[in-house]
């Protein structure tokens, strides 16, 4: 009896193991520009799987041109992440420059949209003249 359920521990271990392995290895690949085009990745290969050569890590710090493929977060580098600056909140202008917890990052300035004339609500949403902006909303009290 000992036996047979240190087998099914072991079994749900495995299965476990090749549930995570699968999930850390669905990755980007990208075509770098380079002559040889060989295949990159902006992850990195998976911690459970061997290295395969040909594959190697592209980070922004050292090839700036990651962040402008298609689907990148953004075209600025921070911290060796591709981000927007104008709208991240985390790195609101500049890297490492964060929002309050009421802003947004607008253009690459932390705004309360509740407040702001000019992002009333959301980034760009201006007020007409002569009504505020209460709540998010234009002219909310008139």
């Amino acid at each position: 009896m000992k036996s047979l359920k240190v087998l099914f521990l072991l079994t749900m271990l495995m299965t476990l193991a090749i549930a995570l392995s699968a999930i850390t290895s669905k990755e980007e690949s990208f075509t770098s520009d380079d002559e040889n085009k060989e295949e990159t990745f902006l992850r990195g290969p998976s911690r459970f799987l061997a290295y395969k050569p040909g594959r190697y890590l592209l980070t922004c710090d050292k090839y700036p041109r990651v962040c402008r493929v298609k689907g990148s977060p953004g075209h600025d580098c921070c911290k060796k992440k591709c981000v927007n600056m104008s709208t991240d909140r985390v790195n609101c202008g500049k890297c490492g420059k964060k929002c309050k917890y009421s802003e947004v990052c607008c253009k690459g300035k932390c705004v309360n949209p509740m407040f702001n004339k000019k992002h009333c609500g959301s980034c760009g949403n201006t007020c007409d003249k002569g009504s505020a902006c209460v709540y998010g909303m234009c002219s909310y009290a008139n």
